[in-house]
């Protein structure tokens, strides 16, 4: 059965927060899901900062991907950040990750943008041999920093 697409919408907030844990689950992060369908809604839907659709095999969401355009100075132009990507693991092996990632190339060249980028956690060799099967490259000379909760508070609180 071909895969096909649909965009996520405001109806679709509780099943985009389902998958969301079931990624955090796979993760082994699930306590670090904070997301409410409150939270998922106004950043997704009233503010817009990120996107999400879903993968389908016949009627039912079998993966999803959420998203975001980011900006490459060197480039000169946008880019498609890819933050996550899930296919339910009774769904998988039948190309629907493959799928989703050529969908966001296609979203990618559609919008001009000149690169589509992700991070992947480094214990995930399925993810990571499939990503490298297709062209990624691995950017091994760099390096993803965070700052979050009380070193996010106290770095906005910096007055020197």
């Amino acid at each position: 059965m071909p895969v096909t697409f649909r965009p996520a919408e405001e109806k679709d907030t509780a099943l985009l927060l389902s998958f969301i844990r079931a990624l955090a689950e796979y993760e082994r992060m699930l306590d670090d899901v904070v997301a409410t369908e409150e939270i998922l809604n106004e950043w997704l839907f009233d503010r817009r900062v990120a996107e999400a659709f879903f993968a389908l095999e016949g009627e039912t969401e079998v993966g999803f991907a959420l998203y975001f355009q980011n900006f490459s100075t060197f480039l000169g132009r946008g880019g498609i950040y890819l933050e996550d990507l899930f296919v339910l693991p009774e769904h998988r092996g039948k190309g629907y990750g493959k799928a989703i990632l050529a969908r966001l190339a296609q979203i990618t060249r559609e919008r001009g943008c000149g690169r589509l980028e992700w991070a992947c956690l480094d214990w995930n060799q399925p993810s990571i041999d499939l990503y490298l099967s297709l062209g990624a490259e691995r950017m091994n000379e760099w390096r993803v920093y965070r700052v979050s909760g009380d070193a996010l508070h106290a770095l906005a609180n910096i007055t020197d």
